[in-house]
């Protein structure tokens, strides 16, 4: 089951949070204040950002955060999968193509699903592909300006 966080997850998403900044699927860690502003912005129901729970058998078995763009490309709203965690024990068992399927499933209206995979995460790489991502051959480029480098 998946289903949006509540007030009460805070705990829980904090915890798997903190684990995957410090997995090979990102590039570096982040400071718990800026988990904690996310999970508040994700209460406040705006616009821009949604979080989920992911549940194995009614417990959290790890989370996933959506945001929200219009794309000039593609000419539409644009789903960005920010997040997507899942505990080492619930891998492999469908969970993350389920995930998946729930973010296109609840934006019929996207022209495009868009997330950001490391190379040296080559599990969810392979996941990717067999949902029918494909690589985006753009070089990304940030500048931070929120002091969260």
């Amino acid at each position: 089951m998946i289903r949006e966080m509540k007030p009460e997850d805070r705990a829980t998403y904090l915890q798997m949070a903190h684990a995957f900044y410090n997995s090979e699927a990102v590039l570096h860690a982040v400071p718990e204040a800026v988990f904690v502003k996310s999970f508040e912005e994700m209460m406040k129901e705006g616009p821009y950002i949604r979080g989920y729970i992911i549940e194995d058998q009614g417990r959290p078995a790890g989370y996933m955060i959506l945001s929200f763009t219009f794309s000039a490309e593609v000419g539409g709203l644009v789903v960005l999968v920010e997040e997507i965690y899942l505990d080492e024990g619930c891998r492999g068992k469908g969970l993350g193509s389920q995930a998946l399927e729930f973010a296109r499933q609840s934006f019929p209206q996207a022209a495009r699903l868009r997330l950001e995979v490391t190379e040296e995460n080559q599990a969810a790489v392979r996941l990717y592909l067999r949902r029918g991502y494909k690589p985006l051959e753009y070089k990304q480029m940030v500048i931070d300006l929120t002091g969260a480098e």
